[in-house]
């Protein structure tokens, strides 16, 4: 019985003009070299090689000093440069917007799925699910032996990322299955515009705006991943619309549960979801979903790192700029990681001791919130063209408490409950009812 040698997943981005027969030869080799030379990389490690119309070089892998560096597995891909098309129907004399359409891989979601900042078992256990239920789809597994509806739905707080990380996911399948599939699409329904003013009417928009996706995944050689937004808008729990309520809300959610199942019929169709309130959403929908994740606020090494990302890139662009003593520093690593960060015995660190303050006034904010804070902190203290990088975390503090204090002007501000709950859930972002099967949902945990 021999050893199973787990390959070193590569991506290679390409530009228009990229021979795979001719280059992959020469793309091997300058990776391979590279890798030799490392004894641990991290995953999303991204490499530049001068290899004519590879832009970019990503490894996939965790790679310790013990994994062969052979055996390694190449996803080349092309980013499409055009944005995305609004998708419309005509409807009672009036154009309707039902979707956004993007073809998929996309220069505009490139990097998105390394920006996202979760516990690293979300992001990998996401993918590998949404692989294994592409894998089934193409080997036609009987699915009424074995259950696979091909849906996954997020749900959580809103500001999470819960959207981004659906069009990741739809990026990232696109990237893996390019070699299975000649054209991928990604359609984002719009549940809103989707209730029209007439009664009666919005099932009958439900119909026709999955009827276009339906003419995409009539194609065998496309992969089609449709992203539900907030899709408690369009199932609504039937249980609980009184009788006051006009029936066309039990229309809609009907009509999307049987597209749904009309889509599902397609091998090459993949259903994305995402939702601010879980506990309104109805049990039909539920069950056809596979996964089902919480996506929460970020805990501490969560926001150190999407702080370190920001304040990383102000470095390179040179917003932030060092004192002279210390330019050696910045050439190397000016910013330590949170693990060498919190390290027991480390050597003093006067950048990590003060972004590891920031941090701490930061719990309980949303990422959408994080993201804001380098922006806000410029605008609104810094007010120059550069500054030093203590003193623009300095300035950061300041920001989170002038937001904090905005916000509880407003009656938006929960931070207090925020990491209660986050510590109940020992510092995870991912909460216990995260399901991988769809028939004991615990419906009262919707962050």
């Amino acid at each position: 019985m021999c050893d199973t040698i787990q390959p070193i997943l590569i991506e290679v981005a390409c530009s228009r003009g990229f021979n795979k027969t001719q280059q992959r030869a020469e793309v091997f080799t300058h990776v391979h070299e590279f890798l030799v030379e490392q004894e641990e990389i991290a995953i999303g490690t991204a490499i530049n090689i001068p290899v004519k119309c590879v832009q970019q070089v990503l490894v996939c892998t965790n790679v310790d000093k013990f994994m062969q560096r052979s055996a390694l597995q190449f996803h080349f891909y092309v980013l499409h440069e055009g944005e995305a098309e609004e998708e419309t129907i005509e409807h009672g004399g009036q154009t309707t917007a039902i979707a956004q359409h993007l073809v998929l891989p996309s220069r505009e979601l490139h990097g998105l799925w390394e920006s996202l900042i979760y516990e690293e078992d979300i992001k990998q256990g996401m993918l590998s699910f949404a692989e294994t239920s592409m894998l089934f789809s193409r080997r036609g597994v009987n699915n009424k032996l074995i259950a696979c509806n091909r849906m996954a739905l997020f749900h959580g707080p809103p500001g999470t990322g819960k959207t981004s990380f659906c069009r990741a996911i739809a990026q990232k399948l696109a990237i893996r299955l390019n070699e299975t599939y000649k054209h991928a699409h990604l359609l984002e329904i719009n549940s809103h515009s989707l209730f029209s003013r007439w009664f009666s009417e919005s099932g009958k928009l439900v119909q026709k705006a999955f009827s276009q996706v339906i003419d995409l995944l009539q194609d065998p050689n496309a992969l089609v991943c449709l992203l539900i937004d907030e899709v408690e808008s369009l199932a609504f729990e039937r249980s609980k619309i009184s009788n006051n309520e006009p029936t066309d809300s039990i229309r809609v959610v009907n009509a999307v549960l049987t597209q749904l199942d009309r889509i599902r019929r397609f091998p090459n169709a993949f259903v994305l979801a995402t939702s601010n309130m879980m506990n309104i959403i109805d049990t039909a929908f539920l069950d056809r979903a596979d996964f089902v994740q919480y996506i929460g606020y970020p805990t501490e090494p969560a926001i150190y790192e999407i702080y370190r990302m920001a304040l990383q890139e102000l470095i390179d662009v040179k917003i932030i700029q060092e004192e002279e003593e210390e330019e050696d520093q910045a050439k190397r690593q000016i910013i330590p990681s949170y693990t060498e960060a919190t390290q027991p015995g480390r050597c003093p660190c006067t950048v990590a001791e003060f972004l590891l303050q920031l941090v701490r006034v930061s719990e309980g904010l949303s990422g959408r919130a994080l993201r804001k804070i380098p922006f806000l902190a410029h605008a609104l203290f810094v007010k120059r063209k550069t500054e030093t990088l203590l003193n623009y975390m300095i300035t950061m503090r300041q920001t989170v408490r002038k937001y904090r204090s905005e916000q509880t002007m407003l009656g938006r501000e929960t931070a207090g409950s925020i990491s209660l709950q986050q510590k109940t859930l020992n510092g995870h972002t991912s909460s216990p009812n995260n399901l991988f099967t769809p028939k004991i949902h615990n419906r009262h945990n919707d962050g």
